[in-house]
């Protein structure tokens, strides 16, 4: 079999490796390339390979740099089949509407052509199938063809790493993999006997802090800033981040941790997708012991006093009347785009306040220059001084760090021949594959784009 990487290669985002063999050829994801500006050049740019001879996409979790460009597939000639578990096609179709109005807004203000229609989403939605964790099928002749396994990564709600087999060989694609004892989901499963992985790197050179230090931290900062009669900013990603807080809020007002002030969700992405989580709220194949106990008490985790859902344009404008202190997570969570900016463009000038980054940051995103200690940036096309305090809990990622990496690929460690690492910038990935060839004595290899294999 061949294996190419036509994305998330010496990257983070735009996840995209095509498998061939002699009867099949598959694609493992096919994401956005997402940084400095939401509609990167490379999203645009004709696929490497033509669409129309694609059989089958499989697809790791919903987020858009596993998913953002399924619709340009769609459109540029794929009629095959793509396959993932029901909270990943739930949330992926939310989440593409979503990208597609904030790509086509870009793409129009830079006189580009849309990348695609929400009725190339709407095609590609009919081409999707379901599958639950550890159901095995197959792709091409019952002789020949390619089986597959899916199996749950624990990263978010549906999440899973993929196992494929393709002529006595064995390969795993880790999509994103959780972190360890991640809120709501279950833990990621142990990787199976393979021959080869190709393993995400975002925190592969990281240790994060642990669950309950993450909470801590969450905690004195929401003190802190209560305390000074600021306004807390978090930008979350609108998948996962957002409940996971809502979890830990839920926690802590419960609880009398912190005190009780107006919390706003200001994103009705994530509203709708929270609205997803209850949805799965009883499946056990999802939902961790812990966070089922809780639902099946009747303690309804996505909600508590205080909280309040800014689900329009109207709600979200009301936030600027309610006096500090008080906290509002919106999304994006990387300050690309989203209502964060306008509250950015507010609080960010104020000493009082606070932002506080709890996932990654992109190189040259605006999030990133903020954590990185520029005193000013442009928003709306006007400078704005940052002069609220910066705070970042690590520990807040849906990923898994390097110890958590090494410990998951150990599971294997008899069987591997050879490691790909990917989805991560050099800093972190040339650090992980450095350690899996020195603390399991094989062969680590960060690919670039485009480049190719045979296994």
């Amino acid at each position: 079999m061949k294996l190419t990487f036509y994305g998330a290669a010496r990257t983070v985002t735009g996840a995209n490796y095509l498998l061939e063999s002699e009867n099949a050829k598959i694609l493992i994801d096919c994401g956005l390339f997402q940084g400095s500006s939401f509609c990167e050049r490379h999203n645009f740019e004709p696929f490497p390979y033509d669409p129309k001879i694609i059989d089958a996409v499989l697809i790791t979790h919903a987020h858009i740099d596993h998913t953002g460009r399924l619709p340009k597939l769609y459109k540029d000639g794929f009629r095959g089949e793509i396959f993932s578990t029901a909270p990943t096609k739930n949330f992926a179709e939310h989440l593409l509407i979503d990208s597609e109005h904030l790509l086509n807004k870009e793409a129009e203000e830079k006189k580009m052509p849309a990348l695609y229609s929400l009725e190339d989403i709407n095609k590609t939605m009919e081409l999707w199938k379901t599958i639950r964790y550890r159901q095995k099928f197959r792709i091409g002749s019952a002789q020949g063809g390619i089986e597959i396994e899916f199996f749950d990564a624990g990263h978010i709600l549906g999440s899973s790493f993929i196992v494929v087999a393709v002529d006595g060989k064995k390969i795993a694609f880790s999509g994103d993999l959780g972190n360890v004892a991640t809120p709501i989901v279950r833990d990621t499963e142990n990787l199976p006997a393979v021959d080869y992985a190709v393993i995400e790197s975002t925190y592969g050179n990281r240790v994060h802090e642990d669950l309950e230090r993450r909470k801590d931290i969450l905690e004195d900062v929401i003190e802190d800033t209560i305390e000074a009669g600021g306004t807390l900013m978090i930008p979350a990603f609108a998948m996962e981040r957002t409940q996971d807080l809502l979890y830990e809020l839920n926690e802590l007002v419960e609880n009398g941790r912190i005190p009780r002030v107006p919390i706003f969700i200001d994103s009705p992405l994530a509203i709708k997708l929270t609205a997803i989580y209850k949805k799965y709220s009883q499946d056990s194949d999802y939902f961790d012991k812990e966070s089922l106990a809780l639902m099946r008490k009747g303690d309804a985790i996505f909600d508590f006093p205080g909280l309040k859902f800014s689900l329009t344009t109207e709600q979200s404008k009301e936030i600027n009347g309610v006096p500090p202190p008080k906290i509002i997570i919106a999304g994006s969570g990387m300050s690309q785009g989203g209502r964060i900016l306008h509250h950015e463009f507010r609080y960010l000038p104020d000493h009082k306040s606070a932002i506080l980054f709890i996932g990654y940051q992109s190189k040259d995103s605006l999030g990133r220059r903020i954590l990185d200690g520029e005193k000013k940036v442009k928003i709306f096309g006007e400078e704005v001084s940052v002069n609220c305090r910066k705070e970042n809990i690590g520990g807040y990622s849906a990923h898994a760090d390097s110890l958590k990496l090494l410990k998951w690929l150990r599971s294997a460690e008899k069987s591997l021949k050879k490691v790909f690492v990917v989805q991560g910038e050099e800093d972190q990935s040339l650090p992980l594959a450095g350690k899996i060839m020195d603390d399991l004595a094989v062969e680590a290899i960060v690919p670039s784009m485009g480049d190719a294999v045979v296994l």
